[in-house]
């Protein structure tokens, strides 16, 4: 846990808190990956901890997620024993004006897709920095590739206009390795003028599993941002 006064981790603490707040009792919830949604299932372990609310059941999108939904004492089951998911909390790594995304900072994306994209609500917590008028412009996208695939699928993104580089491992030596055993090429668009286009194009290509652009997948977006030093939470 970082300091407390830190701002910008009380920030992401209120976001993660706020879209917490927003699950009913009886309610199947997807967890997402990453910083700030790990604050909202924290909070959401409190929150059922304390009686506030009852009978919730995670679905995890990462073994992070789940790690830290047993940490915080959220009972977890999967997708073979639902039927459907209430509300889905997850990060998101760019957010444009249609509420567009890029996610898979975190290698996370296909199984974030398949949760977030099955809940009836999909909450989207980021910080304000994650905001861009077009997707691709500050962050790389993402495409989740089977490793005999590697070579032609880097090809194909090349053709398509992209610059795609494989992601390595930081203390790891060689690949990133997805919780699915798959590797992650990150591929470098100047611009995504139809993130809906690109996205069916890219998951197309054989060999790919999944890309990290979500359309038309988000509900909320909850937005923190610090004013004078204070966390303020607004919703787009």
């Amino acid at each position: 846990m970082a300091e407390r006064s830190d701002p910008v981790q009380i920030m992401k603490q209120e976001v993660g808190k706020a879209a917490a707040a927003r699950v009913k009792s009886n309610s199947i919830v997807g967890l997402g990956t990453g910083s700030t949604t790990a604050y909202a299932i924290e909070y959401l372990g409190k929150r059922l901890q304390q009686g506030e609310i009852k009978n919730i059941v995670g679905i995890p999108t990462s073994f992070q997620a789940e790690v830290l939904a047993k940490k915080y004492g959220i009972p977890l089951t999967s997708l073979d024993a639902v039927d459907k998911i209430d509300i889905a909390i997850d990060g998101a790594d760019e957010v444009d004006p249609q509420k567009n995304l890029i996610k898979g900072g975190g290698a996370a994306h296909t199984r974030e897709k398949v949760v977030d994209s099955l809940a009836e609500e999909f909450i989207v917590v980021v910080d304000g920095n994650k905001l861009v008028d077009k997707l691709g412009s500050t962050f790389l996208l993402p495409v989740e590739v089977i490793p005999m695939a590697i070579a032609p699928v880097m090809r194909s993104l090349a053709k398509l206009g992209g610059k795609p580089e494989l992601r390595m491992g930081i203390k790891k030596a060689g690949p990133v390795v997805t919780d699915q055993g798959n590797l992650v090429v990150d591929v470098k668009f100047e611009q995504i003028d139809n993130p809906a286009e690109l996205e069916k194009t890219i998951n197309n290509i054989p060999g790919v599993l999944e890309n990290g652009l979500f359309v038309g997948v988000a509900d909320v977006i909850l937005i923190g941002e610090i004013k004078d030093d204070q966390p303020v939470i607004r919703e787009m």
